[in-house]
């Protein structure tokens, strides 16, 4: 396979790698970009695995409590200056109130909002303010407590992050919104290591084998260095091991038994997270509309 500039940029902006060792790993992949980054991790040249992480739509999340419920929901437009429509933050608001009495998105979108289904409203906001807009996903909570956090806040309950944390017992400190704003700045990929994804651990695990097995050390040293690195990922990883940002000194876990209460789950909505986006330079836009 023909390895392009372009892949060798794709591949460098999502490792931080050098572009020859970026070429080369894609050369050593044939071309496969997830095994790409897999490829210069193993050989300790990527900084880190990641894609990119800018967004490919615009928009707002909502987030709404009410008892032990707590919902949060994306809104997509096409700008950013939309977000800042005072239009459209009024219907993404009364989105989300709607959010508190359905389970999922599609049953969201049928719900009845001013005598209209959402999805309905939503198109004909469209027509008014003349962007494309779509209600991209929801989530839900529950637990004897709620809290939620908003992060680069347009309005009142409105955002950019939206972050939910239930917990069982009574969260008399307030200990729940102080770890909503710790996922907000962390983004754990699960609550435990029980509910990760195990796809994700065993391509992990198999990462850290390969750099413990270019060590040349004894297989036990190995299998030692292996259960250790995997130990790490999980602290980092996940969020009742992670080190609370308010007390580094101690775990979310423990932040919240010393609380009295009990993590039960958590949901974090970001604006357009995991959606490509094409860029498009200044000059190129320009000239597409003009017809150049």
């Amino acid at each position: 396979m023909a390895i392009t500039a372009k892949m060798v940029k794709e591949l460098r902006d999502a490792t931080a790698a050098g572009m020859m060792d970026a070429k080369k790993a894609l050369v050593e992949t044939n071309g496969d970009m997830e095994a790409a980054v897999d490829w210069l991790r193993t050989k300790g040249l990527a900084k880190a695995a990641k894609k990119s992480d800018r967004t490919a739509a615009e928009g707002l999340v909502g987030v709404a409590v009410e008892g032990g419920v707590g919902v949060a929901v994306e809104v997509n437009s096409e700008t950013d200056f939309v977000a800042k429509n005072a239009e459209f933050q009024g219907m993404v608001s009364d989105i989300t109130k709607v959010a508190l009495g359905v389970t999922d998105v599609e049953a969201l979108k049928a719900a009845d909002l001013g005598g209209k289904s959402v999805e309905a409203v939503v198109t004909a906001k469209v027509g008014t303010i003349g962007e494309n807009m779509s209600v991209r996903r929801m989530a839900r909570v529950e637990g004897d407590s709620v809290a939620a956090y908003v992060h680069n806040a347009a309005a009142d309950g409105l955002g950019l992050i939206g972050v939910l944390v239930a917990v069982k017992g009574n969260d008399d400190s307030g200990i729940a919104k102080q770890i909503a704003m710790h996922i907000a700045a962390t983004n754990p990929a699960s609550l435990s290591e029980a509910d990760m994804d195990q796809a994700v651990v065993a391509r992990e695990e198999k990462i850290l084998t390969e750099q413990a097995q270019e060590s040349g050390k004894p297989d036990n040293i190995i299998q030692g260095m292996i259960k250790g690195r995997m130990k790490k990922f999980f602290q980092e990883v996940t969020l009742l091991n992670q080190k609370f940002v308010m007390n580094p000194d101690i775990t979310v876990a423990q932040a919240a038994k010393d609380a009295g209460v009990e993590i039960i789950s958590y949901a974090r909505v970001q604006v357009g997270e995991g959606i490509e986006k094409v860029e498009e330079d200044f000059a190129a836009e320009v000239a597409k509309t003009m017809g150049g």
